[in-house]
């Protein structure tokens, strides 16, 4: 059988097999994206000055959904799940701290590392959750199967 041809440059590219990091590179574009996005939005188009806290409530509800695509694509993953929320807050924070160059006063709000911190430790705790949930959810489930082949093997012995 013959080996698939290989184009120049095609190893760069061997990383996007992982799905993991696939899913949290593209999180962390989407996330980036729609930071810049408020970022721009509320310092530059001063007709939404007056709904300043709606402007803010929306940017947040979609930022807190774009974070949540590695939770849900890897619920039944946890490590994976981490991974993949981790490189997307990675991502985040590097476009944050580029954006505090432009922006200093950024900075007084929260720190690039102070904004690391709270995404590693947001998705670690999401991750420790599902997992614990995960083993819970595996002990009931061969607990009901133990009772249920008890169940039938009692019944067996009755018949004979």
């Amino acid at each position: 059988m013959a080996a698939r041809p290989q184009l120049p440059g095609m190893q760069w590219f061997l990383w996007l097999r992982n799905p993991a990091l696939r899913i949290g590179v593209l999180t962390g574009i989407y996330l980036s994206a729609m930071f810049l996005t408020w970022l721009l939005v509320a310092n530059h188009v001063t007709r939404l000055e007056p709904y300043a806290g709606l402007r803010n409530l929306v940017a947040g509800a979609i930022q807190i959904a774009l974070a949540a695509i590695p939770v849900l694509r890897f619920r039944q993953e946890p490590a994976k799940m981490f991974a993949s929320g981790l490189a997307a807050w990675t991502l985040l924070t590097f476009t944050y701290l580029a954006a505090e160059m432009h922006y200093t006063l950024l900075a007084s709000r929260m720190g690039a590392a102070q904004l690391f911190i709270l995404g590693g430790v947001s998705y670690g705790f999401v991750a420790v959750f599902a997992w614990v949930f995960l083993m819970c959810a595996e002990a009931r489930q061969r607990h009901i199967a133990q009772i249920q082949q008890a169940a039938a093997s009692g019944n067996r012995a009755r018949t004979r």
